[in-house]
């Protein structure tokens, strides 16, 4: 039994973390959505090692959907992005020395304190912030944080390596009856011929054009897909997938905001094609096996790019160029700036960027024509 009161001390001289089991963890995540997401490797990981240990999982309240059916996790704990000093106290006050094992993924101040109160032994990221220093007292075990030529999943994963543990870089997702049942009140899974957009991501500097989604539509119908529109639930994605929907003379299914995210992957695992953003939705199908196109632009597709299924421990994509790797093709926006990494053209999230509004339709269907199999018959 892995003990709690003499973790640090053990961390001094036993290596061979396999002969340990913690009863308890704690993974930290409080970031966006997609990177929850591309955490359940990590949980996985220790998961299949230690399948007696119970996992929680710390992340910002309204993320946690993602892994609401994930049954890896023992429970899953949510704090405010902005949370009061009483929030704080009483987070704090239920973590308290609760766990054997606390895991920081972020480099942030609050998630290596965090972990700090949680557990005696701790393993989290180092950044080249000026707060370095102290946050390496902080914890018992420290990887070097890259943000530039390391997938994020990988970035997750070199946590358990700390541990002397396997790596499995496996993405989770998960849903259970119920999500079947709504799924196909909606949809007629049956049908081999379903093609889901995902049109907008949760910022503008990301977003497509409007006439692109409608061209793609309009050319998928002809080849007898069924269109599937998804979405959330904000006012300009319901406004633009109806317009879009109104053009359209073929079969289309306006799906926004009336599915759940498991709901969502369970519809994702019966379809034939995926087109989409830079956005937890792609990260989705594209772990899924789905067929899936990504459009990308101002971001670096090294760190963010869809992590295709069944993917080894490497680097999926490289950081210029349109590519395909295994189920996914990552199209990247034309332009010598190509990823600039910034928030947009104007460099703030509800900017424009000019290479993906310069991104033909013409090479999007190129793109689904390379994951499909109808061939000649495409153009």
């Amino acid at each position: 039994m892995y003990n709690s009161v003499h973790a640090y001390e053990i961390s001094c001289y036993e290596k061979d973390m396999n002969k340990l089991l913690p009863e308890k963890l704690l993974i930290i995540c409080m970031r966006r959505m997609g990177d929850v997401l591309l955490v359940t490797p990590l949980i996985r990981t220790f998961k299949r090692h230690w399948p007696d240990t119970k996992i929680d999982l710390l992340v910002f309240k309204g993320t946690e959907s993602i892994v609401s059916a994930n049954s890896d996790i023992n429970a899953v704990i949510t704090i405010e992005e902005h949370p009061t000093f009483a929030l704080h106290y009483r987070l704090i006050k239920k973590i308290f020395r609760a766990y054997a094992l606390a895991v920081s993924t972020q480099v942030g101040d609050r998630a290596a304190l965090y972990a700090f109160f949680a557990a005696r032994y701790r393993i989290g990221m180092l950044g080249d912030d000026k707060s370095r220093w102290w946050k390496s007292l902080l914890l018992s075990e420290a990887v070097e944080f890259d943000n530039v030529t390391t997938h994020t999943v990988l970035m997750n994963l070199r946590l358990a390596e700390v541990l002397q543990l396997t790596p499995f870089p496996e993405i989770v997702l998960a849903w259970n009856a119920h999500d079947v049942e709504i799924v196909t009140r909606c949809v007629d899974i049956k049908n081999q011929n379903l093609a889901v957009l995902h049109v907008l991501p949760q910022f503008s500097y990301k977003e497509w054009i409007k006439l692109g989604w409608l061209d793609l539509a309009r050319w998928l119908q002809q080849k007898g897909y069924t269109v599937i529109f998804t979405g959330s639930q904000t006012q300009k994605e319901k406004k633009i997938v109806s317009e879009i929907i109104d053009q359209l003379s073929g079969a289309a299914i306006n799906l926004v905001s009336c599915l759940s995210l498991s709901q969502l992957a369970f519809l994702l695992s019966t379809s034939q094609i995926y087109v989409g953003p830079d956005t937890v939705v792609t990260h989705m199908a594209a772990a899924l096996g789905i067929p899936t196109v990504a459009l990308f632009g101002p971001s670096n597709p090294v760190k963010w790019g869809p992590w295709p299924k069944a993917w080894s421990l490497t680097n999926p994509f490289i950081k210029i160029g349109s590519q395909q790797r295994n189920n996914v093709y990552l199209l990247q926006g034309p332009g010598s700036c190509v990823p600039c990494f910034e928030e947009g053209c104007d460099r703030h999230i509800n900017s424009r960027s000019r290479c993906l509004e310069n991104l033909t339709v013409k090479s999007v269907i190129a793109a689904v024509c390379l994951l499909t199999t109808c061939g000649s018959d495409c153009a």
